[in-house]
């Protein structure tokens, strides 16, 4: 039960992102690291990095574009998509998920034919020169975002605009399996103050989750003591963990995940949740790691089965929910008025399920943005 969290409301940052990923603590997933995509500048707006790979294979490379992108991926399905990301030329998406019911079966269900995750990707390795708005009108018409279950994806071209002299955000998108036309889309963060909260329910729900109103509340005191106290950089992110660190999830020990999921509405933290299987699962895990059966042959072999990224993954993906479950990852992302970035992303948990000591697991990234004061 994932949570994204943003604000506009720190006068010397443009943006302020937050996301806690929530996950199965043994779920594949790599370390965040830079990786590149070709973009061809004639492309379809919506065509994923893997078919752009696949189409300009054997043709002219003269219009193809190379994107730098930024994220952490999941191992676990063969389009290796991620839920968060950023690239040098300023495309960014996140994205959360949620419960509907099947239609075929009457049943919940959080999972499609199709990976999220490539959505995300599908906008991160997009050509620099097509728009958000035409990326999302695409997706819509196109039928794109049909078949891969309830989400809403926050995308935008992180780009810095003058209004009434005001330095003011190029808006951000949130796409969903909701919407019919792009109309409906809302738009966000093109004006200073606001605080924005996303979780695993639709953006306009009637009621939103209390996990993001604490959100919220906890984000916009965070940013208001930062700025009365003049906090540096490093001192704002810790504050902005701390949001994340926020744990109110009533226990009760015996309890699978299934019966979690009415209370993991209240807690922005995750802590670990599950039965004796999955604490089993944990303590198998851990014990063939230290056998020297390490985790990291197993992320091979799942690698190995991902070779042709190009290849349509017939078959939708297993559910996967071994060990237990709970908040894997934290990023916070800082992006300041020159368009300079840092990127932290926190693992709490090593590749075999071992705790990491808060802090001890994070990765650090510093870039500028390309095109930050352009139209484009």
């Amino acid at each position: 039960m994932c949570i994204a969290l943003l604000t506009t409301a720190h006068p010397k940052y443009a943006l302020i992102i937050l996301d806690n990923r929530d996950e199965f603590i043994l779920r594949p997933t790599s370390p965040p690291h830079w990786w590149t995509t070709k973009a061809s500048r004639h492309s379809s707006r919506t065509a994923t990095p893997a078919s752009n790979e696949h189409a300009t294979q054997n043709g002219d490379t003269s219009e193809e574009e190379l994107q730098h992108i930024l994220s952490s991926r999941d191992l676990l399905r063969p389009e290796q998509g991620t839920w968060l990301g950023i690239t040098r030329s300023g495309h960014f998406a996140v994205l959360t998920n949620y419960r509907e019911l099947d239609t075929s079966t009457g049943a919940p269900s959080i999972s499609g034919t199709k990976s999220r995750g490539g959505m995300v990707t599908a906008w991160l390795g997009n050509s620099s020169q097509q728009s958000v708005t035409d990326f999302v009108e695409d997706m819509i018409t196109s039928g794109g975002t049909q078949g891969v279950g309830g989400f809403s994806l926050l995308c935008g071209k992180l780009r810095k605009r003058k209004t009434e002299g005001e330095n003011e955000l190029e808006p951000l998108g949130i796409l969903s399996n909701k919407a019919e036309h792009p109309e409906q889309i809302p738009w966000i963060a093109g004006r200073r103050g606001e605080i924005v909260g996303l979780s695993n329910a639709a953006y306009d729900a009637p009621q939103e989750w209390p996990k993001v109103t604490k959100g919220k509340a906890l984000l916009k005191k965070a940013i208001e003591e930062a700025v009365a106290a003049d906090a540096s950089e490093g001192e704002l992110r810790e504050r902005l963990f701390g949001v994340l660190d926020q744990d109110d999830l009533p226990r009760a020990p015996e309890s699978a995940f299934e019966d979690y999921l009415k209370v993991l509405q209240e807690s922005i933290f995750i802590p670990l949740i599950g039965d004796q299987q999955h604490r089993d699962d944990m303590v198998s895990w851990t014990s063939r790691a230290k056998e020297n059966v390490h985790v990291s042959a197993e992320l091979k072999d799942a690698l190995d089965k991902v070779e042709g990224l190009q290849r349509p993954d017939p078959q939708p993906a297993q559910g996967f929910s071994k060990g237990m479950y709970g908040t894997q990852r934290q990023t916070v992302i800082l992006v300041d008025w020159d368009g300079n970035v840092t990127y932290t992303e926190r693992s709490l948990f090593d590749a075999d399920g071992n705790e990491i000591e808060k802090g001890k697991g994070d990765a650090v990234f510093h870039f500028a943005i390309d095109g930050w004061e352009s139209s484009s």
